[in-house]
């Protein structure tokens, strides 16, 4: 690995411990029997694209989302099977962020969406903190309120373009291959987190 400047942390299943496999089991007990040809690790239909670029509010995703599995959900439920995903912030990866944030630039670009963000930062606050999850790290970006998502190149570009980045000295973690694959194709530097890797132990 060359020199690293910068490095650029996806949230869910890097620091965020994830289970996408709890929603689609919770969908599929509401009776959304095809939820997982409309959204999966690797791949979102129309609809969950939308609501991760902030194209569709959370009011609106839910009636859509009645619509389309033909059924009658209310928002209580679709957002409780919707979260259900969501488990734990991993401490240790907290504290390895914390110790390295004075040796890198550190940001975090994460596809997420109105619904999840407000959930995750009530499990980050579950447990007594000091400072935001947020001041981890220079800046954060989140795709809602971008109105882009990876793996689009555009939102990669933003990210370095905005603070100044040099591609080849900056280090992009994420645990989706396809997001992977796109930020290779600006030169940046990556690591494919895989099952059972922790940020902590990738020796940087």
């Amino acid at each position: 690995m060359k020199k690293i400047e910068a490095i650029i942390f996806d949230l869910g299943g890097v620091i965020l411990d994830i289970d996408y496999n709890l929603t689609k089991t919770a969908f599929e007990k509401l009776g959304a029997t095809h939820f997982d040809k409309m959204y999966s690790q690797a791949e979102a239909d129309h609809l969950f694209a939308r609501l991760e670029t902030g194209d569709v509010k959370p009011g609106e995703f839910y009636a859509e989302f009645n619509k389309r599995s033909d059924l009658n959900l209310s928002p209580g439920q679709i957002s409780g099977a919707w979260n259900a995903m969501l488990l734990t912030f991993r401490e240790e990866s907290l504290d390895f962020l914390e110790r390295i944030k004075n040796n890198y630039r550190l940001f975090l670009l994460s596809n997420t969406n109105e619904i999840h963000y407000e959930v995750f930062k009530q499990i980050y606050h579950s447990n007594e903190r000091s400072f935001a999850f947020e001041d981890y790290f220079e800046k954060a970006y989140y795709s809602f309120d971008m109105g882009k998502r990876k793996p689009d190149a555009d939102i990669f570009e933003v990210v370095l373009q905005e603070n100044n980045l040099n591609p080849l000295t900056a280090l992009f973690i994420d645990d989706s291959i396809q997001n992977i694959e796109a930020a290779k194709q600006l030169g940046i530097q990556t690591i494919h987190l895989t099952a059972g890797m922790l940020i902590e132990d990738i020796g940087i």
